[in-house]
């Protein structure tokens, strides 16, 4: 069996793009016959929808395929790749896939079976394991079953789309070993699904712990995003064929984003700048300083330091060491952008080029972000130098300087080579290689790398879907499952990253047709960013596809909010996709709700009454006009009461008062 690489719980994988030089697909001799990636022992094909097959050959070689008491011919390309589609076939198996070529080339695939194949994916909540699931070892331990295959994709990013996965990939049947560490939502979901389908189940997953919404979305799909993520996709080509050009072009666009958010801050990174520098009191966590604006930030410190070299030692290239950073740097020397890199605590070290130091006073300066745990510029202090072509060495490790930045400036750009915060690096790395494999549907699972900057997400899910089903079809069915509680329970309404996010899961949902939202707010864990009840997510989602994608007559995930509108002094909320009739748990009325003006901090509390399949809301006589908008189940951990027979809560909503 493949192993397996375990998830870090806390700290997503460290991992930076492949570079021009390594960035090719691994070589396949093109003279033997091969089956595209999934075509493999124990794989599940989709039922009921033509079934593709693809490979490569010898150029102009043809080739003969068989499979399910079915045969297709095709003749493969100048480039030697071929394909054929034969008939769609109903449930069942096993069979074998047999291609074999003229040549006398031959291939093969046992133990196929033919029922539905989702596709899993998101971060590090979808690619939690089973074992590391609540009871996940039981249930590993008794999971035994031919009829439900699993498919791992290791960790990968590419600038360019791939034809075959980075790492050897195999289907695995269900059982104690391959259940373990393979991702609780996803197969809770498959099992669920089987069990009530009575067919085959493949589940395909590909996950990377931390990783933004961005890097999962295939290039035509950023580029109907416009903007800046043009000119990004752009740099991204560039990379592949010139790292330094594209460095440079990042940080012009850094820089100008820094221009447009900063301008009262002036331009650190030039030697010129007259800002104030406060003395850096170790080259560790900035969060152990003693500095109480630092001690719980998440967000930017400048870090500067001069130095003076003789004109031999300018007139050279030279090698630039900065210890450990921790997670994104900029740096520039003498106000010229030398590099960008991502990485928790990895070393940066940097080539500098003839001509990007002079003779006399230099000025080296390092932009860090940070947006979890530990940050800054990490030491050791004796990492930290410079290295001239014949070995001398000057040390940088002390006299350094820092400067804050206000969090109201934001997240500045990321470079779009980063693996799990670029664009499209793990489409291409971890979904393009899939080909022509067909879907009976995806489960996603992201969003809380995305939170700080919700506002847009619903467009960036839109954009994702787009992308993936123009690779798997134009009706391919999404279940998005939502964000659960995490964080501080409100005492009174409040603002919140992740209930922002909720709502624009919510909206992209209600705005597709052929998606289904699972409502999780009521099955995370205040104080825990990956709660283990992953058992319940698989559940849901399985029930979400029993509605979207199986036409079962079952409401797909709880109470859904269509609309408010005023009615005389009370606001009144209407519902659907409801089982039975609306309940609240533990009260005669539903909490949670919140009516508010048009401004932040206008929201108070109303205990709201259940009247059929509506609910009304009083207007507080503390309002001086009437409210705009309505929320629900709002912020970080928000207790809410509001389900209706299904047990399943309704979910978190901002709505306009009509």
């Amino acid at each position: 069996m493949r192993s397996i690489v375990p998830i870090c719980l806390r700290r997503p994988f460290v991992f930076a793009v492949a570079t021009a030089c390594s960035i090719a697909a691994p070589a396949r001799a093109q003279s033997s016959l091969t089956l595209g990636p999934l075509l493999e022992d124990h794989a599940v094909i989709q039922r009921d929808v033509p079934i593709e097959i693809w490979g490569t050959a010898a150029p102009a070689d043809d080739i003969a395929v068989t499979f399910a008491g079915r045969s297709m011919t095709a003749r493969a390309d100048a480039a030697g790749h071929w394909a054929a589609t034969l008939p769609a076939s109903s449930a069942g198996g096993p069979y074998k896939l047999d291609v074999r070529a003229r040549s006398g080339a031959a291939a093969s695939a046992s133990d196929v079976l033919v029922g539905d194949v989702y596709l899993c994916s998101g971060q590090s909540n979808m690619e939690l394991a089973v074992a590391q699931s609540a009871g996940g070892g039981f249930v590993a331990a008794r999971s035994a079953n031919d009829q439900i295959r699993l498919f791992s994709i290791a960790h990968a990013g590419r600038a360019s789309p791939a034809a075959v996965f980075e790492a050897p990939a195999t289907w695995q049947l269900a059982d104690a070993s391959s259940v373990g560490p393979f991702s609780a939502a996803c197969y809770f979901m498959g099992r669920d699904l089987q069990e009530h389908l009575h067919v085959p189940v493949g589940l395909v997953h590909a996950s990377w712990g931390g990783s933004a919404i961005e890097p999962w979305i295939g290039e035509p799909g950023v580029r109907t995003l416009g903007g800046d993520y043009t000119a990004k996709i752009d740099l991204l080509h560039r990379f592949a064929t010139d790292e330094a050009a594209a460095n440079q072009g990042f940080g012009r666009m850094w820089e100008d984003w820094w221009r447009a958010h900063g301008a009262t801050a002036g331009e650190p990174w030039k030697p010129e700048d007259t800002g104030l520098w406060t003395d850096v009191p170790g080259l560790r966590n900035w969060k152990t300083w003693g500095v109480p604006e630092l001690a719980t930030l998440d967000g930017m410190v400048w870090y500067r330091r001069s130095f003076t070299l003789t004109a031999a030692q300018a007139a050279g290239a030279a090698t630039l060491a900065l210890g450990g950073i921790d997670e994104v740097d900029e740096t520039w020397v003498n106000g010229r952008v030398i590099r960008n890199t991502f990485g928790w605590g990895t070393t940066r070290t940097y080539a500098l080029p003839a001509g990007a130091l002079r003779a006399g006073e230099n000025v080296l300066v390092v932009n860090v972000l940070s947006t979890w745990d530990a940050g800054g510029m990490l030491g050791p202090a004796e990492a930290i130098a410079l290295t001239f072509a014949d070995g001398t060495r000057i040390p940088l490790g002390d006299q350094w300087k820092y400067r804050t930045v206000p969090l109201a400036m934001g997240r500045p750009p990321r470079a779009p080579w980063e693996t799990i915060s670029g664009l499209t690096t793990m489409y291409n790395a971890m979904v393009a290689p899939m080909g022509r494999y067909r879907l009976r549907g995806v489960a996603w699972y992201q969003g809380e790398t995305n939170a700080d900057a919700a506002a847009g997400y619903d467009t960036l899910l839109a954009a994702l879907m787009t992308s993936w089903r123009a690779q798997f079809g134009a009706d391919l069915p999404f279940l998005i499952v939502q964000l659960p509680n995490f964080g501080a329970v409100p005492t009174q309404p409040a603002e919140s990253n992740w209930a922002n996010l909720r709502d624009e899961q919510r909206r992209a949902v209600a705005a597709d047709p052929h998606a289904a939202l699972v409502v999780t707010i009521d099955i995370g864990e205040a104080g825990e960013l990956h709660p283990t009840n992953k058992r319940d997510v698989g559940k849901r989602l399985a029930r979400a596809a029993r509605h979207l994608i199986y036409g079962e007559t079952i409401t797909p995930s709880g109470p859904v909010a269509i609309g408010a509108h005023r009615d005389g002094s009370s606001v009144t909320v209407a519902f659907k996709d409801i089982d039975g009739a609306l309940v609240t748990y533990s009260a005669g009325v539903a909490i949670g709700f919140e009516l508010c003006g048009s401004g932040a901090g206008s929201c108070q509390y109303v205990a709201a009454t259940v009247d059929g399949t509506r609910v009304v809301l009083p207007t507080p006589t503390s309002f001086t006009s009437p409210p705009s908008r309505v929320r629900f189940c709002w912020g970080a951990s928000p207790v809410c009461n509001l389900s209706d027979a299904s047990g399943l809560p309704a979910g978190p909503f901002e709505l306009p008062i009509n």
